[in-house]
């Protein structure tokens, strides 16, 4: 059997369509990954008051949004191989019912402890939905045109879910109280799983192959270890001896794993799944652009509120221009395909990005939204949207339908890490420049938005590697 008609077969090789009403099933299905991604950004504009309600400093507050980032980053593989061993749809449903019973959980929160459990819950289960539910894409729609689009939505899902945290975020915080942005879950997941069984059709008998235990116990342990030291770069420092350790421990880890995973008979992670070009190059250029995203948001969030001194609720409305924009693309990206290709889609994105990112910050610190901000913001929206899509769409081209949740599991941890990454480093980058002109003497709203800049002029050179990677990409029109 070729490798695409491998893939038209779905994980059981099954003819059988998944759905009648699949356009809508994907619909209901993006409602999910929206979730997902919103809640790893959601969080952010509600922490002070979070803080102040259940008396939870600083570092505690940063554990609010570890505490997410840890498990789903860390899970996502095995949660992919779960879903292809066991079944995507049967996966996906009990991945979004501990997702909406997590988020109730944090809503009723009334200790620091009980809701950082809660997060812990919501990104343990985020990590089963969110691989099986692209899975679960890659099979409704089996021909190359149709897949194209549906991965364009699905790639503007993820973007558009990130930019709209911090504007939900800041409304719902204003309007409703902090445990607004976690309650806001439960409508729409109990929503997901009313639907999803009427739309999308059982799974079939699921792979024959033995789960890879030991595999997944390394991998796992591997990826906590990373994401781990990656917030604790942000939190104490590289220098810092609980930073170096899980560092360390990491890359034991990452080296027992690919030891395992060259002897195994049945390997959670088939090694042989890289020399698939297009899916290595998608993953690296969305480790990138997850990267650069994440901290875009962050410095982006802190710069209007600490130095221009703009409300949760104002600074959660000037991102409408760059999801707008995000959105608009998103749609446009899979006619854009057709036409001049995947690969010069995805380089041209990625370089309207890193302009975006470069006009951005070149921002003062008396900066005024609609000289200083708009136009960059617009620029990001655009380049954001044709790159979410087209990562996403080369990060699982040509991948058997077998391997269809290790594939989303790969492109999700692939942006997870990615994040994790881009924020420790270019958040140390910007903490470091902006104490360097403070013991200057320099005025301390120049000082935050020279950082801020630092951050910026980063996110746009790990945009413009992405680029670089994406051009090693086997792909034509």
């Amino acid at each position: 059997m070729s490798t695409r008609e491998a893939l038209e077969t779905g994980p059981q090789h099954q003819t059988v369509p998944r759905s009648t009403h699949r356009w809508l099933a994907l619909s209901v299905l993006a409602l999910a990954q929206f979730l997902v991604v919103l809640d790893a950004s959601i969080v952010n504009i509600a922490l002070p008051a979070i803080g102040e309600h259940l008396r939870m400093d600083t570092v505690a507050l940063a554990w609010v949004i570890t505490a997410y980032v840890l498990p789903f980053g860390g899970l996502l593989l095995l949660g992919g191989r779960l879903a292809d061993r066991y079944g995507h749809r049967r996966v996906f449903l009990l991945g979004i019912l501990g997702f909406v019973g997590a988020s109730a959980l944090a809503g009723f929160s009334f200790s620091s402890p009980m809701l950082l459990g809660a997060r812990a819950l919501q990104g343990g289960s985020a990590a089963l939905l969110a691989p099986a539910a692209l899975a679960l894409v890659t099979q409704l729609f089996p021909g190359a045109a149709d897949r194209t689009k549906a991965l364009g939505i699905w790639g503007a899902v993820a973007g558009v879910g990130s930019a709209a945290g911090v504007l939900l975020g800041g409304v719902l915080t204003a309007a409703l109280g902090w445990q607004a942005v976690f309650f806001v879950n439960i409508p729409v997941g109990v929503l997901v799983i009313v639907l999803v069984p009427r739309l999308v059709s059982r799974d079939q008998t699921g792979a024959s192959t033995r789960l890879d235990y030991p595999g997944a116990t390394t991998i796992t342990g591997a990826l906590f270890s990373s994401v781990g030291a990656l917030s604790a770069v942000e939190q104490l420092g590289f220098g810092h001896p609980v930073t170096i350790g899980l560092a360390v421990v990491a890359l034991l880890f990452a080296v027992a794993f690919v030891l395992i995973e060259r002897r195994v008979a049945d390997p959670l992670v088939p090694l042989t799944v890289f020399r698939n070009r297009n899916l290595t190059s998608g993953n690296l250029t969305m480790l990138l652009v997850g990267g650069a995203m994440v901290a875009l948001f962050f410095a982006l969030s802190v710069y209007m509120q600490a130095v221009l001194h703009y409300d949760a609720l104002t600074a959660g409305l000037t991102q409408l221009p760059l999801a707008g924009a995000l959105v608009i693309v998103a749609g446009l990206a899979p006619g854009i395909v057709g036409s001049v290709g995947l690969k010069r889609t995805l380089t041209g994105s990625l370089l309207i990005l890193a302009g975006g990112l470069v006009w951005l910050a070149s921002s003062p610190s008396d900066a005024v939204f609609v000289l200083h901000i708009l136009g960059p913001s617009i620029l990001i929206g655009v380049g954001l949207g044709g790159a979410f899509v087209t990562a996403t769409q080369l990060a699982v081209d040509g991948v058997e339908g077998g391997e269809a949740g290790l594939a989303g599991g790969l492109v999700n941890t692939s942006q997870q890490i990615g994040g994790a990454l881009g924020l420790a480093i270019l958040a140390s980058v910007a903490t470091a420049r902006t104490g360097a002109l403070l013991a200057e003497g320099v005025v301390s709203a120049d000082a935050l938005t020279s950082g801020f800049s630092w951050v910026f002029l980063g996110a746009a050179g790990l945009a413009l590697v992405g680029m670089i990677a994406a051009m090693f990409s086997r792909t034509g029109r």
